[in-house]
């Protein structure tokens, strides 16, 4: 009984000790596979935020360490500047008359950025352009081809269209990606013919123009001559930028601000655009009855150095070059035999003749080689030296100074000049150290380019450039305004400004006045180059030969004005053919002088014939004016 117990019991142990076995060993393989499954979970998370930390990191270091440096790339892609241009300055005359003003313009350009890249896409745009603007299809072509596709700069293709060319390229701007219409100005001249060789012109500014002004875009508007090149840096306004906000295609979806321009400094001239005119008039109507068709005149007020006028025959239209010239009108101006874009009045050297005469007479009195009293024998008309014979143009009688300016006597200049019989001459380098005094042989100053300096010779520069010594006949020639002497048209008026101030050479200044854009004036103060190089005493005497040139000598048609005025004729020979150019210079009132005036007419014979009738009809115009 025991022993079936006991088996029992060990069978039921056995059991016990079997399961027990059994479920330890299970339990232990859980235990034992449960390591393994979080282990590789835990794998699986590491590497989830292993990745994850990368990302964080590197979103972090993209907005905060490079974020500006993205935002800039992502701004450029979709914010863009464009330039505001500023309006350039007014030019008036003294009266506040408008000579120059600004119109509304339009101008085709193209962004390269905007442009396709694919080059079939870029021609077909390109032919589009060129079928709307009414160019040539490769000259549209070779504007496209630019060097940096990238610039955001605008290139000009053409500027001043029409407004219906505008509102094409506008409405086929989606068609049309990188061509713009920018709006901007362009100069209106007021009498165009008649100021332009005052205050010139501007246009398109050129590359080799862009290398000395790295400041100026291509479509940027520059002077090009006379009084708007001078003052360019006055007339040129501040530009402006406006931001925008563009689509991939260049095209403007949101303004988002603006920086406004400031518009260019206006000038005010010492010029009368009334006397302007009238000198103009005058000089057109007398020049028909000629055969000359070239000519200058200047007028100067001898009070403080103000160009009063300057007249050009023949002129040109700055209209022509501001609404940009086309081929065939720049062919015919620069075709011209008579040379309208030329100065002459300020560029132009011609022999000065008997207008030079005052200067020598000045000379000669202050070296004491004559006195007001000295007379000179009239020799029959001419001097004869060494075979050579120097005539005068009429035979004069015996003359003192001031008779001998009034009738342009020759034979009194020759002898004081060059020596002849008891009277010792200057000889060249005396007569030169007084014509350069008096502003001869080197440029004046006028705020105008490229203004030319004349030429006085001397004994040593014949020897050095002809190998030729200098002959007492060179003298001769020199003394009347002739020979190697040239002097510019403003040249010879600010002589007799000097002449009629009673000794105070002044720089010429065509502007008065600049008046900024902030209210300010600044006043362009009278500049003296040389005073009291001649004495009172000699000054006299030589304006008295002037006034006796209109009370008795050539210039007699000028007597009756409402004024008194003093004059010189002269007549240069040049050339080979016996051809003459007209001089008449003067001063008004004798008394107190308020204008000084020089008239040259090329190849216009005698001084008389031309330029006494027109001085007579431009101060009658002016006094008769004054006085009422």
């Amino acid at each position: 009984m025991f022993k079936r117990y006991f088996n029992n019991r060990r069978m039921s142990h056995g059991m016990e000790i079997e399961d027990s076995i059994m479920t330890v060993t299970q339990k232990e393989k859980a235990i034992m596979e449960i390591p393994f499954e979080r282990h590789g979970l835990g794998m699986v998370w590491f590497v989830i935020v292993f990745f994850l930390g990368i990302f964080v990191v590197r979103i972090a270091y993209l907005d905060i360490i490079r974020g500006g440096y993205y935002s800039d790339i992502s701004k450029g892609n979709r914010i863009r500047s464009i330039t505001v241009k500023a309006p350039r300055g007014k030019i008036l005359d003294r009266s506040g008359q408008i000579l120059a003003s600004n119109i509304p313009s339009m101008d085709a350009i193209i962004i390269p950025s905007d442009l396709p890249e694919d080059n079939n896409k870029k021609q077909l745009i390109a032919d589009s352009v060129a079928n709307i603007l009414g160019m040539e299809k490769n000259q549209i072509s070779s504007i496209f081809e630019v060097k940096n596709r990238n610039s955001l700069d605008p290139i000009l293709v053409k500027e001043n269209i029409t407004r219906e060319q505008a509102l094409i390229l506008a409405g086929k701007a989606k068609e049309l990606p990188g061509v713009l219409v920018e709006n901007t100005a362009i100069r209106s001249y007021e009498d165009s013919n008649i100021f332009s060789s005052v205050l010139g012109y501007d246009g398109k500014v050129t590359k080799d123009e862009m290398a000395k002004n790295p400041e100026y875009m291509m479509t940027d508007y520059i002077g090009k001559s006379a009084i708007e090149k001078q003052y360019e840096k006055e007339l040129r306004g501040k530009a402006g930028t406006k931001q925008v906000e563009v689509d991939s295609l260049g095209n403007v979806k949101k303004n988002l601000g603006v920086i406004n321009s400031q518009a260019g400094n206006d000038l005010v001239l010492n010029i009368d655009a009334d006397l302007q005119k009238k000198l103009y008039d005058s000089m057109a109507g007398i020049l028909e009855k000629t055969d000359t068709h070239t000519a200058a005149a200047v007028a100067i007020d001898p009070r403080d150095g103000g160009v009063l006028a300057i007249v050009n025959f023949p002129n040109y239209d700055n209209n022509l070059f501001a609404r940009g010239i086309s081929n065939i009108e720049y062919q015919e101006i620069i075709n011209n035999k008579d040379l309208p874009l030329l100065n002459r009045a300020v560029n132009g050297e011609y022999p000065p003749g008997s207008t030079l005469k005052m200067a020598v007479a000045a000379a000669a009195l202050s070296e004491e080689t004559i006195t007001a009293e000295t007379i000179i024998n009239g020799m029959g008309g001419s001097i004869n030296i060494g075979g050579f014979r120097f005539r005068d143009w009429k035979t004069h009688a015996p003359s003192d100074i001031r008779t001998a300016i009034a009738e342009s006597n020759d034979i009194f200049f020759y002898s004081i000049g060059g020596g002849y019989g008891n009277i010792p001459g200057l000889g060249m380098n005396r007569m030169k150290k007084y014509e350069n005094m008096f502003g001869f042989g080197n440029p004046t100053g006028i705020d105008l380019p490229t203004e030319a300096s004349g030429f006085i010779p001397d004994e040593q520069w014949k020897l050095d450039n002809l190998k030729e010594k200098w002959y007492i006949g060179n003298s001769y020639h020199a003394s009347i305004g002739q020979g190697f002497v040239t002097t510019t048209p403003l040249q010879i008026a600010n002589y007799a400004a000097a002449l009629a101030n009673g000794g105070t050479l002044f720089v010429p200044r065509i502007v008065n006045q600049i008046k900024t854009n902030e209210g300010k004036i600044i006043e362009k103060r009278p500049e003296i180059i040389r005073k009291n190089f001649i004495s009172d005493a000699v000054i006299q005497v030589v304006r008295e030969g002037m006034r006796k040139t209109v009370t008795d000598g050539t210039a007699q048609p000028l007597k009756n004005l409402p004024v008194e005025v003093a004059g010189k004729t002269g007549t240069a020979e040049f050339g080979g053919e016996g051809k003459t150019h007209g001089w008449f210079v003067s001063f008004a009132p004798y008394d107190n002088p308020v204008i000084a005036l020089a008239i040259l007419a090329e190849g216009g014979g005698e001084g008389h014939s031309s330029g006494v009738p027109i001085t007579k009809e431009v101060y009658e115009y002016y006094f008769n004016r004054k006085i009422k």
